[in-house]
């Protein structure tokens, strides 16, 4: 067996390189890159072999650990899954900077590779700079931190560990049912040191989307159920995107005439004026898709794993005799909320499903009700997201208007990028979308932060796309850092910050819930006498190399938009908005209301939590 003398970290790189996927009959590299921060546990290893690997595995530098991970997670999902990036850091807080992020890949089931630094596996200079010290455990580190936010976790203690362990890697990363993110903790002095490892080991793998056929009893209850059914809705998910069955569903739900609303993953399954659209459901929903949600004598969810907002706490679906199906290829999903499975690659799902549906259709008074009330929804949305003419508390505009504004002068192959506060609410009810990757929305882990470090992972997966980032102050406070980075790296986003002086959407939460307004809203937080100052956000963004401008109202933001769209470079436009008015809701949300306050307000929202908690199965 013919060997080739390398250090781990020079081995690990080159498996890498080797790596690679088929998309539409061409061959392409399953690693785009490597975002890397150096310091002194992993500058010397992984340094030097990323440095030698040069384009055949590019390294790209960042600013925040977090934030290049965010980056390396939008990347993923703008490519399905089927392209990814890796990641890696010194030890200590470089590692556990990224640990955030890692939930965000093991919540939204994205792959991303992580490789954070560790401690020497032979002990000699323990403790180490930057080493957490566990007093009864020495192998304690920072990094088994990403233990359960991991879908396969491993120490490097040993050059030639990886030979068994990184197979295993790939494995899960490209795994449709298990995906997600994968830490290998590389011991800094293993990376240095070097081992005779077999040749055949970097022979250049093929990776292609592995698809699971159902099973025939599976199948045959799934049939038989949704025979039976006169008013049945679809609900979409993420896995229609990620299994490629844009196609399959849409024929599926044109032959037989099922209304099919979207969760915020599944957005785009179907464009908004689609015959069978109904809208986004759940909690951030519309109202005509939660109204058939309340109707339905059965729920078909395909690629979904139906969290709380979806269903909005277990309430939305009010038929006393509905069933509900899950066609997921991860068995975890298919079984929640006792559900008749199918657990099967969504494509093939449906095929199977059409084939032996035959030319079963839903009642035709079900399918004049979806008619009905999309029309009347639409006639809300104009009124909503105009320009003009809508009443705030403030004066300000609403982030319904700002929406409003960035549609009408985005294109339907831009891509909107979003995760956390009110806005993917308004997005998810109000964003019409007319490309299956025009919305990008994080919010499985609805992580503040997330925004600018995805528009820039978007970017890279999508050079030809206009990406539109809308982010709230709170949210461009917390992790901006990589607005630099895509100018550095001549990744152009455009960014829209919604400054409503504080956190609104917690605000209108804490007064929904009988609170009063405290510590969200920057007025009504503990400050000086002269308040918390006015944050110049298009200063801000200027200096990290962006062009910038800061706007009032919505007539001035369309201009503006208008210009960040002809410019090269990452542009920053900042408007005052209004905190308190936000788009209707039609469903409930399960958040505790104390049981026991001085406040009436909270009495009256206790009453009424208990109320609505009713309506739950349990």
């Amino acid at each position: 067996m013919k060997r080739i003398r390398l250090t781990m970290a020079q081995a690990l790189v080159k498996y890498l390189a080797a790596q690679q996927v088929e998309i539409d009959g061409q061959v392409l590299p399953l690693f785009e890159g490597v975002f890397a921060i150096f310091g002194h546990g992993n500058v010397a290893g992984m340094g030097e072999a990323l440095y030698q690997a040069g384009d055949q595995l590019p390294t790209y530098r960042a600013h925040n650990e977090q934030g290049m991970a965010h980056a390396a997670i939008a990347y993923a999902k703008a490519n399905n899954r089927q392209r990814m990036m890796a990641c890696t850091t010194s030890i200590g807080p470089g590692a556990a900077n990224m640990i955030t992020a890692a939930a965000v890949a093991h919540v939204n089931r994205l792959p991303v590779l992580l490789l954070p630094g560790d401690t020497f596996a032979n002990r000699t200079p323990d403790p180490v700079l930057q080493q957490v010290e566990d007093f009864s455990d020495p192998t304690i580190t920072t990094n088994d931190c990403f233990r359960p936010v991991s879908r396969y976790f491993d120490r490097i203690t040993r050059p030639e560990q990886i030979i068994t362990s990184l197979p295993t890697a790939l494995q899960t990363l490209t795994d449709p049912e298990n995906c997600g993110p994968v830490t290998l903790a590389l011991c800094q002095d293993v990376q240095a040191e070097a081992y005779d490892y077999p040749e055949s080991f970097f022979t250049p793998r093929l990776h292609r989307l592995r698809r699971q056929g159902p099973d025939s009893h599976e199948l045959e209850n799934v049939i038989a159920t949704l025979k039976n059914a006169k008013k049945p809705l679809l609900i979409a998910g993420g896995g229609v995107h990620y299994s490629l069955a844009i196609k399959e569903l849409q024929q599926f739900a044109e032959k037989h005439a099922i209304p099919v609303a979207e969760t915020q993953a599944g957005k785009g399954a179907l464009n908004w004026d689609h015959p069978n659209y109904v809208g986004s459901i759940g909690v951030t929903g519309a109202a005509s898709a939660n109204h058939l949600a309340r109707e339905a004598d059965v729920i078909l969810a395909v690629g979904t794993r139906l969290q709380d907002f979806t269903t909005g706490s277990r309430t939305l679906f009010g038929n006393k005799d509905v069933k509900l199906i899950q066609l997921n290829v991860a068995k975890f999903d298919a079984i929640k909320h006792n559900a008749l499975p199918l657990v099967s690659d969504v494509k093939i799902g449906l095929q199977a499903l059409d084939v032996a549906l035959q030319d079963w259709q839903s009642e035709n008074a079900w399918q004049q009700l979806r008619q009905e009330s999309m029309a009347s929804w639409n006639g809300y949305y104009e009124e909503i997201t105009a320009a003009e003419g809508v009443e705030t508390e403030t004066g300000l505009p609403s982030d319904a208007q700002v929406l409003g504004a960035v549609k009408r002068a985005s294109s339907a192959t831009d891509v909107i990028v979003c995760a956390a506060g009110g806005l993917p609410g308004e997005l998810h009810r109000l964003w019409r979308t007319e490309d299956p990757k025009g919305y990008h929305l994080e919010y499985g882990y609805s992580c503040m932060g997330y925004e600018i470090a995805g528009g820039l992972g978007v970017k890279m997966a999508s050079p030809d796309r206009e990406v539109f980032v809308v982010v709230g102050d709170g949210s461009y406070m917390m992790l901006n850092s990589e607005l630099a980075t895509s100018v550095m790296l001549g990744q152009k986003i455009i960014v829209i910050v919604l400054d409503n002086r504080g956190f609104g959407c917690i605000n209108r939460l804490q007064k929904g819930t009988g609170g009063a307004p405290f510590n969200n809203l920057l007025e009504n937080c503990r400050s000086v006498e002269t308040g918390a100052p006015k944050l110049d956000f298009a200063g801000h963004a200027a200096a990290m190399g962006a062009t910038s401008e800061r706007v009032d109202g919505i007539a001035e933001l369309e201009q503006a938009l208008k210009r960040a769209k002809s410019s090269a470079i990452s542009y920053v436009v900042t408007l005052d908005t209004d905190p308190y008015t936000t788009s209707e809701g039609s469903c409930w949300w399960d958040v505790a209301v104390p049981e026991v306050s001085r406040r009436g307000e909270v009495n009256q929202a206790y009453d009424e939590y208990i109320d609505a908690k009713k309506q739950q199965p349990y």
